[in-house]
């Protein structure tokens, strides 16, 4: 017997643990609604594997990743919508599109020219789409915030609502900080409070985004950089004999300069 091909055995095993007599009682339980958080979990196990430079735990989370996708298409395949090969045909025509270069008529182009041209088109898409009015349609609300906040900012600048230089994204900054710390004087409004931090963290983005730096990856090493940091720190008064909880402040800080100083060496 030959062998199926490795999607439509996987589209097959999709299909048994759905099976409504036989299949798996949590796999028959599911909707759209309760596997998008795993499906975001494993798009961010995904992008760890590949920090890490594990490519033996990057073929497994791609998997991973692949079955939450085939889960969605019979899902709808079984509503009477679209199955995989609705959804593979779909990107096909979309990559097709927006390569004309490519798959029409042949066109050098460098990584930056693409990088226009592909944006120019989607806009063209979403101009098409009646759904969509807005310059700012479309960006998901589910996205991490950083990501949206940059997504936005981008799909505004592309219609002239944006600032040529980064003096006034700097003073943007400035005034932000100025705006949190009047809120903080009324610290009973939180609600006053979060929305000016908000603000700030937004302008932060702008701030980035101008500087040509993806703000979701900054924060994202950022963190680590902390981490790693706090780690040297334990470290440092585990063989001091002490806890964490037991030093001052102003010790802590003088082991956080030594683990600062440590790095830049």
């Amino acid at each position: 017997m030959q062998k199926p091909r490795s999607i439509d055995r996987l589209l097959k095993i999709m299909e048994d643990l759905r099976n409504p007599e036989t299949g798996c009682p949590w796999d028959k339980e599911q909707t759209f609604e309760t596997i998008a958080p795993y499906t975001i979990e494993e798009a961010y196990e995904v992008a760890d594997a590949i920090k890490n430079n594990d490519q033996q735990s990057l073929k497994d989370e791609l998997g991973d990743l692949l079955f939450q996708l085939v889960f969605y298409a019979q899902m709808s395949k079984e509503d009477g919508g679209y199955d995989f090969d609705d959804i593979a045909d779909t990107i096909s025509d979309k990559m097709v599109r927006r390569h004309p270069h490519l798959f029409g008529t042949p066109e050098p182009r460098t990584a930056e020219a693409q990088t226009v041209a592909w944006e120019e088109q989607k806009a063209l898409e979403r101009a098409e789409n009646t759904n969509e009015k807005g310059a700012l349609d479309g960006v998901a609300r589910a996205l991490p915030a950083l990501l949206r906040a940059q997504k936005l900012q981008k799909r505004a600048a592309r219609v002239g609502f944006d600032w040529k230089s980064l003096d006034p994204v700097i003073e943007k900054i400035q005034e932000e900080i100025e705006e949190v710390t009047d809120a903080l004087k009324n610290p009973d409004n939180a609600a006053h409070v979060s929305e000016e931090i908000g603000d700030l963290l937004f302008a932060c983005v702008n701030l980035a985004r101008h500087a040509g730096v993806d703000a979701e990856q900054a924060l994202m090493s950022g963190n680590d950089k902390f981490q790693r940091r706090f780690q040297s720190i334990e470290d440092r008064v585990q063989k001091s004999g002490k806890t964490v909880e037991e030093c001052s402040l102003v010790e802590l800080e003088e082991y956080w300069n030594a683990a600062k100083s440590e790095e830049r060496n």
